[in-house]
């Protein structure tokens, strides 16, 4: 049985918290929250998406994007939102707290159709310059079965997280 969320272990944790990672699915609002959370917290964010992707949608290579994520959790402070599965170790073993936004696969759907089509054309302050929204069907695909595919690898990374990394839900 899953334990129900603790709104103000969560307050807590964050309120003391200075490095946080932000996880989940496209279109949970990891960029959203964690935008939320550097006005509160008074900390600085890094949107991965905006790292990663160089214009054209072209991929940062693998070393050199692993060596730039080492760099930015070696900060004393930080927000991070963002999965990129093969560097998330990088974060899990920095970060103090983790937020997973772990919400239906149907919903992250909708939010990233609605977005594509709202945005289309246009590049987003968390994205990459250059890379324009668009309504990419492997990339659907992707968020479609993000809880079958890629949940239960994020759930397991998370449960081997270093002592005393707090995590929520």
């Amino acid at each position: 049985m899953s334990r129900g969320f603790d709104a103000r272990a969560a307050a807590r944790a964050l309120s003391l918290a200075q490095r946080v990672a932000v996880i989940g699915s496209p279109g949970a609002g990891k960029s959203t929250v964690a935008r939320a959370l550097t006005e509160a917290l008074d900390i600085p964010v890094h949107h991965l998406d905006r790292l990663y992707w160089r214009p054209g949608w072209e991929p940062t290579p693998l070393e050199e994007w692993r060596q730039l994520q080492a760099a930015l959790v070696a900060a004393p402070r930080w927000i991070i939102d963002g999965n990129y599965g093969k560097t998330l170790g990088l974060r899990l073993a920095r970060a103090q707290v983790v937020l997973f936004l772990d919400l239906p696969s149907a919903l992250c759907l909708v939010r990233v159709v609605l977005r594509g089509v709202a945005q289309f054309g246009q590049v987003r302050s968390d994205m990459g310059e250059g890379c324009k929204e668009q309504l990419d069907l492997g990339f659907l695909h992707y968020t479609a079965r993000f809880r079958r595919d890629v949940r239960p690898d994020v759930l397991a990374m998370r449960a081997e997280a270093p002592p005393g990394l707090q995590h929520f839900p």
